[in-house]
């Protein structure tokens, strides 16, 4: 008995012995820097600051100080002071950012393609004669955008994706999901925007929604700033030059251009309207604990009666007809 416990215990040791000779041989050193400046960051690994995830940016950022410390959009300044902190450099200063939805496609403007029944999300949708409304290129309105954003910076008000700019934290999740790709990441100090992507023609454009760009050009004849052009029948407002004049969000015919600034006392691009309720998918895993309890309800219901009716039903007509019926006419028969 001895044996076998010492065999086990010396077969112990010798495993303890490789593994520790394999984690001195195959060591990898961890650099104290990347850890501290994991540490700091959200974990969000949206991929925003333009890298692959945290884990990238933070190793980034440990082999080359040039790298900006204010990349990450969620963390904000408060995380771009911590990491500048860690590398023992100045943070410097970054503009907020945040989502812009390219349409203006509101349920009264667009024209309706069909009334779509099917699984209520834009990619969905899209897949169907390229969505609900007769314009491809706009605002499918289904939601996916909303599921998709954690910070509840982005409904869907009267037929169209709206942006809450003070909530928005300009992760990038929303453009991701949007089939449309209508959603772009700006700089939250330009106040103009072309609320359209359609690169239609005029009078198709019209047809389709009354507020879409028709390129017509009075945007770009009276800006002073050289900072709106019109490209295949879309305008597009330059950044950079945009000083938010809002002259050519005056002049635009089809109100394509919209100017927040004008918006007195509301920080967002959300218009009053009639909200539509999106149910945030949820995991298949959470469904589990309902399917539990009808395992159990209907397990005892399906064997009581098989284990009570089949058994006897088989055995007594098996052992009363047959054998007295067998045995009965061959005893008469033989005596007589």
């Amino acid at each position: 008995m001895l044996i076998p416990i010492l065999i086990v215990v010396a077969i112990g040791l010798v495993c303890a012995g490789i593994l520790t000779i394999a984690s001195k041989v195959f060591f990898v050193p961890v650099d104290e820097t990347f850890a501290r400046l994991r540490a700091e960051l959200p974990g969000a690994n949206c991929g925003a600051c333009g890298y692959a995830g945290c884990d990238d940016y933070a190793n980034a950022l440990a082999e080359d100080k040039s790298v900006s410390c204010t990349k990450c959009p969620v963390g904000g300044a408060a995380v771009a002071d911590k990491l500048a902190e860690v590398l023992g450099v100045e943070a410097g200063a970054e503009e907020k950012k945040v989502a812009v939805v390219m349409c203006n496609g509101t349920t009264d403007a667009a024209k309706k393609l069909m009334d779509y029944d099917g699984l209520k999300t834009c990619a969905a949708a899209k897949q169907f004669f390229g969505g609900v409304n007769q314009c491809p290129y706009g605002c499918i309105a289904l939601g996916d955008c909303v599921r998709a954003c954690e910070y509840d910076a982005i409904e869907v008000v009267n037929g169209v994706a709206m942006v809450n700019r003070d909530n928005c934290v300009a992760c990038g999740m929303c453009a991701k999901a949007c089939p449309n790709s209508i959603i772009r990441i700006s700089t939250a100090k330009n106040k103009v925007m072309v609320q359209c992507k359609s690169k239609a023609k005029g009078a198709d454009t019209r047809k389709a929604c009354s507020n879409g760009c028709i390129g017509c050009k009075q945007c770009e004849k009276v800006c002073k700033f050289d900072s709106v052009h019109v490209e295949d029948n879309l305008a597009y407002i330059d950044p950079d030059k945009c000083k938010n004049c809002g002259m050519c969000a005056k002049v635009c015919p089809t109100g394509a251009i919209n100017n927040l600034r004008l918006q007195k006392g509301l920080s967002a691009e959300i218009q009053p309207g009639p909200k539509l309720e999106i149910p945030k998918m949820t995991p298949p895993k959470k469904e589990a604990p309902k399917a539990a309890p009808k395992a159990e309800e209907t397990k005892p219901a399906a064997e009581a009666p098989k284990a009570e009716e089949t058994k006897p039903a088989a055995e007594a007509p098996k052992a009363e007809e047959t054998m007295p019926a067998a045995e009965a006419p061959k005893a008469e028969e033989t005596k007589a």
